[in-house]
């Protein structure tokens, strides 16, 4: 006995053509029920949108763009895939952003040098906007975003360029909370291990930690030159801990990842145990942070609030690309405290 072959042939889509002609009106009629400022009757935009639930159609958004000028795309850009704390953003990103209509086009450079050719790729899709993360623009590829119509939001990394949208967490405060946590548990010879040189989050990061010791009477915090935001080149600045002509008892890291990485240096190559040699702070809060086998006390970013600014900018945006331009820092949670800091005391030094 043969077996039925099933017919897998899919439904025909529905057009506005097959709405219109259900609904015995115009497909201009049909059409306007769709934009929300376009003339039409209450009564008739209910009726028509009421049927095209009923029957399944959705309006086709390529066209739609066509009249309305709009795609409804957000590019986003990101060149630190590798730093935890961007694909978690991304994620929820993405989501608050599809939330209110948006769809995300997503482009990964794999360094700094490539960020402008992927801006390039996203304009040739007209994005209503650009999202920028963890990544600078030169001044070219900003001049096309504004020919494109396709404002710019920095997302925290901040640009230089003061017509850029920037929404990015207080990391000068961020810094001097770092250095208070560590100077009110008794700690008085510290160090900074840096990270990008020219990325705003370590440059004010590393700012308002110096100028907070300063201020409180310790001597200048030594700077350790990771030269990146990532595991590898925390561990790898071990070797510079290592030769300090004094050890700090307290250090503070760029992020999470590169004081991961940094303690793990320094237990593995130094033989030195955190806390108890020294106290280690990060930066960011991610995920892995939390984590038992690394327990990281850490300065929690407003992710929340960095995230509804930045979708509340990218409404503002899509309704009018005009805006002017703002720059939004937010206060830090505060420090976390977890396993890798301590008091200091007399007994235990």
């Amino acid at each position: 006995m043969k077996a039925k072959t099933l017919n897998r042939q899919s439904k025909p889509r529905v057009t506005v053509k097959d709405l219109a002609r259900d609904l015995g009106m115009s497909v201009s009629t049909v059409s306007r029920a769709f934009y929300a400022d376009a003339v039409i009757a209450p009564a008739t935009r209910e009726a028509v949108l009421a049927r095209a639930q009923e029957i399944g159609y959705k309006p086709n958004p390529f066209a739609q763009s066509l009249i309305t000028k709009k795609t409804q795309i957000v590019g986003m850009v990101v060149s630190d895939i590798n730093n935890p704390f961007y694909p978690e953003v991304m994620t929820r990103l993405t989501e608050d952003l599809q939330a209110i209509g948006m769809n995300v086009m997503l482009v990964a450079a794999s360094d700094s040098a490539k960020v402008d050719d992927a801006v390039r790729l996203l304009l040739s899709y007209q994005p209503d906007l650009v999202i920028i993360l963890a990544a600078s623009l030169s001044s070219e590829a900003m001049r096309e975003c504004r020919a494109a119509g396709s404002p710019c939001i920095f997302f925290n990394r901040l640009s230089l360029d003061p017509e850029c949208f920037g929404v990015s967490c207080d990391n000068r405060e961020g810094g001097r909370r770092a250095a208070d946590f560590l100077i009110d548990r008794n700690h008085r010879s510290l160090a900074y291990v840096s990270a990008f040189p020219d990325a705003s989050t370590n440059v004010e990061r590393k700012q308002g930690f110096v100028d907070r010791a300063k201020e409180r009477g310790l001597a200048e915090p030594v700077v350790i030159e990771a030269g990146r935001f990532s595991y590898e080149a925390g561990y790898a600045a071990a070797d510079a801990f290592a030769g300090l002509p004094a050890r700090p008892d307290g250090v503070f890291c760029a992020n999470d990842i590169l004081a991961i990485g940094f303690i793990e240096g320094v237990r593995e190559k130094l033989g030195l145990d955190v806390p108890r040699h020294l106290s280690v702070i990060g930066f960011d809060d991610i995920s892995m942070a939390h984590w038992p086998s690394h327990s990281l006390t850490t300065i929690r970013q407003p992710v929340d609030e960095m995230l509804a600014t930045t979708v509340e900018f990218a409404r503002a945006l899509a309704a009018n690309p005009e805006e002017k331009p703002v720059v939004r820092r937010i206060v830090p949670s505060g420090v976390i405290e977890r396993n890798t800091t301590r008091w200091r005391t007399e007994e235990t030094e």
